[in-house]
């Protein structure tokens, strides 16, 4: 059958259903994705790495299976993409870096193995900011990711080529990562959904680099999460890739996430655009109190309150950097040329933290966490921006906002609170500002209450339009 366009654009779950009910093959359905990479990623570059061969015997196995002849999974012969932090047995995984470069994986990370035991058929990897660790999308083996809505803007990152991928239709499915809003900051930027899980529902194992890298302030704030264009999909995705394992001990098992039953009503939100010392844009203020307006006509009990948050960015900081960059650096060794001179620069060795005053980082943090649960007793949902300003400029170091500039690391305060108390966080589009980029909104619930926040999601994508196409 001939594939039409607005497939590209359409929810997994209606992918996954044509295939089951065999109105497209899952061969042909794969192979309309991989034309539409060769068409559209030269304008994006989005996608690194194709997996063309094996996703095509993959969907051999998947039609095979939806024929009748073998158990059809969940998420049977659907083409999904991973970003380039994850481990993917047989595909090239090198996070952006040099040193990196030819690394191909002998397993899957956890999340990856559990959506191909689904049935998915990975077709890509997508691109990343080197190392994970900025906010724009660019290294040095693939150079930059182009936002589908304005070339010129960066996607966010540092999971911005699996949002740029899913908004220009490359992709039904993705799949990020979260240290510092790596997974909602693009979802902003791009104009599509994701999710933020608690820190311990989802495994955090199977990372490229293996090894030092994963020191335990990454191990403890850093989370993986589905991307996609629509909240089904999330809700979808997440109780696949969710529950402990082995190679992850700190994961701790939960219910199956069904925000269906979520009785909205009973919901008391607080909704906020200050907080962290950078002033958020305007129209991005109006966007989360849009929503804000649209919970409460639909009867949930919705008020002006502002989180205990003063210090919170400083205290992610902190705690990030309290070993010095030490073992870091260890990954890197004597090939830390190779790294981008921006990335030189954060790694540059500081003065390590003692024993001591590193455990006493980790007591103010969970002095604050204690603080912020109580604030959460009132008000289990939160409603606020995902970041101060849309997409920035290509090779930008400052934004600009309301005539004032500030280094744009500084602009995501709205994220990084989140990941230093460990909550569930989602973001969804909230239309677009004066220039036509997207506008996206945050919305927060309590640790392991994914369900509560999928619930408020699905609800605001109905109320403010969810996802739209971007001009490409």
């Amino acid at each position: 059958m001939s594939f039409p366009d607005e497939l590209f654009f359409g929810p997994a779950s209606r992918l996954v259903a044509m295939l089951r009910a065999r109105d497209v093959s899952a061969g042909e359905m794969v192979s309309a994705f991989l034309d539409r990479i060769e068409s559209i990623n030269p304008k994006l570059n989005a996608i690194v790495t194709l997996a063309e061969e094996r996703a095509i015997e993959e969907a051999e196995e998947s039609d095979r299976r939806l024929a009748g002849k073998g158990e059809v999974r969940p998420l049977e012969g659907l083409p999904i993409t991973v970003k380039d932090h994850m481990m993917t047995a047989g595909i090239r995984s090198t996070i952006g870096m040099k040193i990196f470069e030819h690394f191909v994986p002998q397993e899957d990370a956890p999340t990856v193995a559990r959506l191909r035991a689904a049935g998915a058929v990975i077709i890509a990897k997508t691109n990343v900011p080197e190392m994970v660790l900025d906010y724009d999308c660019e290294n040095p083996l693939f150079g930059a990711t182009n936002n589908p809505w304005n070339l010129a803007r960066v996607p966010g990152g540092s999971s911005g080529g699996e949002a740029a991928a899913l908004a220009s239709g490359m992709s039904a499915l993705g799949l990020g990562s979260d240290l510092g809003g790596s997974i909602r900051l693009p979802a902003h930027f791009c104009g599509i959904a994701g999710l933020k899980p608690s820190w311990g529902t989802v495994p955090s194992s199977g990372l490229v680099p293996p090894g030092p890298a994963a020191q335990p302030p990454i191990a403890a704030m850093g989370v993986l999460g589905p991307m996609a264009r629509h909240v089904d999909d999330l809700t979808l995705s997440y109780n696949i890739i969710k529950g402990p394992h082995p190679s992850s001990p700190y994961t701790a098992p939960t219910p199956i996430a069904r925000p269906d039953v979520v009785d909205l009503k009973k919901l008391r939100c607080a909704v906020f655009t200050s907080g962290g010392g950078i002033r958020v844009a305007s129209e991005i203020r109006e966007a989360t109190q849009r929503a804000a307006r649209a919970l409460s006509k639909r009867g949930l009990a919705v008020e002006e309150a502002t989180p205990p948050l003063e210090g919170a960015g400083a205290l992610w900081t902190e705690y990030m950097g309290a070993d010095g960059n030490e073992l870091l650096l260890e990954v890197l060794g004597d090939k830390v040329h190779l790294s981008r001179e921006r990335l030189r620069r954060a790694f540059a060795p500081g003065p390590g933290k003692s024993a001591a005053e590193f455990f006493r980082i980790a007591m103010r943090r969970d002095a604050w966490r204690v603080e912020l649960a109580n604030f959460m007793e009132r008000y289990p949902i939160l409603i606020c921006p995902p970041f101060c300003t849309t997409a920035f400029a290509h090779g930008a170091v400052e934004v600009e906002i309301d005539g004032s500039r500030f280094p744009y690391y500084a602009a995501g305060w709205p994220v990084m609170w989140v990941n230093l108390a460990g909550l569930a966080a989602a973001v969804i589009p909230a239309g677009q500002d004066r220039d036509g980029l997207p506008i996206g909104v945050q919305i927060v619930g309590r640790a392991f209450d994914e369900e509560g926040v999928l619930a408020v999601a699905k609800v605001l994508e109905q109320d403010l339009g969810g996802f739209q196409k971007p001009p490409l």
